[in-house]
């Protein structure tokens, strides 16, 4: 009984018996492997992916593309969402309304129409032609707003009682953004923050919709070649796993990493 208590349950202490979670780990995959077996079987549908071997170089550089557009958007979201998130604080009002309702706005619209709007109205009206060059920007503009309110969450959630204790001690105000503000800063957003580039990477497949040639877009053309779907999509979902599984991993070490307690 006890035995099986330590392999099937969490203990007390809320912690898990590595062998437990890994025998758990392994029933939860086989379940799933059996499932998708059983519903390829009931459609009459047999996988082969010797075919996507032609085309490695293809996906090798849409997969790179991806990590490209990935990464310049998350130092763009990034730089967009600290403006953000200080306008929204701002003392100007036209500031304050400018970002907030850039945010509002952004946060309760689908992307995929903001890709159309932003590309072939604003971007046509503005003489915008490099698709690359679009994409980052749309997705920059998108993830900004979410970057933001994670920033602005952070800042509110930081006690006054601490900006006190710093202008009691001497500090200036640059001092006191550098010692107390930016450190619990960092370690209240960093986690939240490494979870947000995962979802620049999982968002990046609709720049598609506009034909940039990423991961996506690559698959989606050898789809419209080989007919083969199920194949082709099944190896883009491991792919994208590839680049958002490390970070998901990096993402919960950092929240056990920082986490404390006011």
């Amino acid at each position: 009984m006890k035995l099986k208590r330590k392999l099937f349950f969490v203990q007390d202490d809320g912690k898990t018996d590595r062998l437990g979670a890994l025998l758990n780990f392994c029933l939860v995959i086989g379940l799933f492997v059996i499932v998708f077996w059983l519903s390829l079987g009931a459609i009459n549908v047999r996988l082969e992916f010797g075919f996507l071997g032609q085309f490695r170089l293809r996906i090798w550089d849409g997969f790179w593309m991806t990590i490209g557009i990935s990464a310049a958007s998350l130092v763009l979201s990034l730089l967009i969402g600290i403006l953000s998130a200080a306008g929204c604080s701002s003392s100007l009002l036209f500031l304050r309304y400018f970002c907030s309702i850039y945010v509002k706005f952004i946060r309760g619209t689908p992307l995929i129409m903001q890709i159309y709007l932003f590309f072939y109205i604003i971007g046509t009206a503005w003489g915008v032609e490099n698709r690359f060059a679009a994409g980052i920007i749309i997705l920059s503009i998108f993830e900004g707003a979410y970057i933001s309110e994670i920033i602005r969450g952070s800042l509110l959630s930081l006690e006054e009682s601490q900006l006190e204790a710093a202008r009691a001690v001497g500090f200036t105000q640059r001092q006191t953004l550098r010692y107390v503000i930016l450190p619990q800063l960092v370690t209240r957003t960093l986690p939240a923050l490494t979870g947000q580039f995962a979802s620049i990477i999982k968002d990046s497949s609709l720049l598609s919709m506009i034909a940039v040639i990423e991961l996506t877009q690559t698959i989606r053309e050898i789809t419209a070649v080989n007919f083969r779907m199920f194949e082709c999509y099944l190896l883009l979902g491991f792919l994208y796993l590839c680049l958002t599984l490390p970070i998901s991993f990096v993402s919960n070490r950092l929240e056990r990493r920082f986490q404390y307690e006011n």
